[in-house]
């Protein structure tokens, strides 16, 4: 999404692809969802961080936000697909996931009832309940929110270890019994989608619940640091009654609900990520520029300039990148499945890059950042839960492994999937096909690389060659491919890969200086130099494969005047132009 402002000061037209509330411009095509962002913002631009802090660390619940997602139908123009609300109702991804950036940039505990609210849904479109799903569109309508019931306190995530038990009455129904831990919503969910086993078969099944039904026991609030206004909960079935009316799906179907719900799920974190780190990056270089030290400005500093110049660059990678991937999920089909691997990349590669660029800020603004009137002080606690959310890291980079055979080494010719801002329902994310992952193609990697002549581009073409080769004459043997750990360092590097082809492609979308490109990719060989080295220095490898990852500890070209440039046309101006 392209954001114009103009900096008044220097009388400069700037484009930027960074969000500003204060001079918004919505990507969407439509007026009914440039509406619902601009009125979003208008409510929290009038709330103001004063209040939204004050709610933050009074951990009040946000009924007020609430209020405002009843009022203007935002929730269910939104999130009701096609057929079960208004005429013209759609799942639009685009604009689910500019609603997510623009509701983190305020508060991750808006963001996250709003994701939670997603998840809960997923299971409800993907099954074949078609009464629920018209319930459900009604509760919508009334300014519901939902809940997702799938991790246990003894078990996590871990979908096979599920307690959760529905065993059927003499009468033809069923009681669950059970309990759900860390579950978003908890307290207010119109509908919960909660994941289970048949007693006696031992299939899953996911129903819904009502969260304020009597034998539906919240056992608490669960205490945590950061979304501190959102409610996690805990929470009990007893003896919960469950008629055919209430099973969303069962067998194959709920597994692969629970699956594809969280896919869903946790790609809307990277925009979650982009909208705190934007936030965070207006105020840090709003107070840099404004404080003095010795005499001189702080962004006088060359090495607080410098830090500002690559946040800004991973910043705006990370908006590229989640922008392109979105690009691939709008238009995924059996076909062509490549967003399997471009959605676990978002969820752990865009969100582990926004606490870097939140440590890299804090190291400009120091004790700053810490004081509690400022967005900063969420940043910092609430950025390091995102990664965590909806599979950790390494869970991501273990399904990201699956894919680097087809990828490097089994081509296959695709269409060009366009930038994907259309008005279209993308029916495909309640159907999707699940497993095989082994088995998605890709065309050629090189692709992405042709016409672009910029030397850090070139710089890192030639660490992918060594990765290749790396992979074809130095392949881990069968005790590496056992060492999970030595095998998720390997996969860092190949996500790194991944990552900035999707860069490359968008870069040629949006508009992207030479200068800036350059910049990203100076970061992306040092971050890829790294993980060779981490690779040599924690394991064992052959002597081949250490020659290999030396070759790929190269350094980035540096051009020190064209990372000036930088700072003085693209960075040092966007200081001023958002102040909360």
């Amino acid at each position: 999404m392209v954001i114009h402002y103009i900096n008044e000061k220097k009388g400069v037209r700037l484009v930027s692809l960074l969000l500003n509330p204060q001079n918004y411009e919505s990507p969407q095509k439509d007026s009914q969802s440039k509406e619902i962002m601009e009125k979003t913002i208008a409510f929290f631009e009038e709330k103001g961080l004063r209040s939204i802090n004050e709610d933050d660390q009074a951990s009040r619940w946000y009924t007020d936000f609430l209020k405002l997602i009843k009022k203007e139908q935002i929730f269910s123009t939104l999130l009701t697909p096609a057929g079960y609300g208004a005429p013209d109702s759609r799942f639009d991804l685009s604009r689910v996931c500019e609603f997510n950036e623009i509701s983190a940039f305020y508060s991750l505990s808006y963001q996250y009832a709003y994701q939670v609210s997603i998840l809960g849904l997923g299971p409800i479109w993907m099954g074949d309940n078609e009464k629920a799903k018209h319930l459900t569109a009604e509760k919508l309508r009334e300014g519901a929110i939902f809940a997702f019931g799938l991790s246990e306190k003894a078990h996590g995530a871990d979908l096979y270890s599920n307690e959760m038990s529905l065993s059927s009455t003499s009468e033809g129904n069923y009681l669950a019994n059970g309990g759900k831990y860390y579950i978003g919503n908890a307290n207010e969910a119109a509908l919960v989608s909660t994941f289970a086993k048949y007693s006696d078969s031992k299939d899953y099944v996911f129903f819904i619940v009502d969260s304020q039904h009597r034998n539906y026991k919240l056992n608490k609030k669960i205490s945590t640091s950061g979304v501190r206004a959102a409610y996690v909960g805990d929470y009990e079935l007893i003896d919960y009654p469950i008629t055919q009316n209430e099973i969303l799906s069962s067998g194959p179907l709920a597994w692969d609900s629970a699956l594809s719900s969280i896919n869903i799920g946790k790609f809307q974190l990277g925009f979650a990520s982009i909208g705190i780190c934007t936030h965070a990056y207006y105020e840090a270089l709003n107070h840099a520029s404004n404080r003095e030290l010795y005499g001189n400005k702080v962004t006088d500093f060359p090495h607080i300039q410098k830090i500002f110049t690559e946040s800004y660059a991973r910043l705006i990678a990370m908006k590229l990148y989640a922008l392109r991937s979105l690009d691939y999920f709008r238009s995924a089909n059996d076909n062509d499945r490549r967003y399997l691997l471009f959605n676990p990349i978002q969820k752990m590669k865009v969100t582990t890059q926004g606490m870097k660029i939140i440590e890299m800020l804090l190291d400009a603004i120091a004790a700053k950042g810490f004081e509690q009137d400022t967005y900063f002080e969420t940043a910092i606690r609430d950025i390091g839960m995102i990664p965590r959310l909806e599979g950790t890291t390494h869970v991501n980079i273990a399904l990201v492994i699956k894919f680097i055979n087809n990828y490097f080494f089994n081509p296959q010719e695709y269409p060009i999937i366009p930038k994907r801002d259309d008005l279209a329902d993308d029916s495909y994310l309640f159907r999707q096909k699940a497993g095989k992952l082994a088995s998605v193609r890709f065309p050629d990697y090189r692709l992405a690389y042709e016409g672009i002549q910029v030397p850090n581009v070139t710089v890192f073409q030639e660490q992918i060659e060594l990765f290749r080769s790396f992979l074809e004459q130095a392949s881990p043997n069968q005790e590496q491919l056992r060492n999970i750990d030595y095998m998720l360092a390997l996969g860092e590097m190949f996500t790194l890969i991944v990552y900035a082809q999707l860069i490359l492609e968008n870069s040629k979308i949006h508009t992207i200086s030479s200068a800036l490109l350059d910049e990203i990719f100076s970061f992306i060989v040092r971050d890829f130099a790294q993980f060779a080295l981490t690779q040599i220095s924690n394991y064992n490898n052959s002597a081949q494969q250490e020659d290999f990852l030396k070759a790929m500890m190269k350094k980035p070209n540096l051009n020190p005047a064209a990372t000036q440039a930088l700072w003085e046309t693209e960075v040092k101006p966007l200081a001023g132009t958002y102040h909360a």
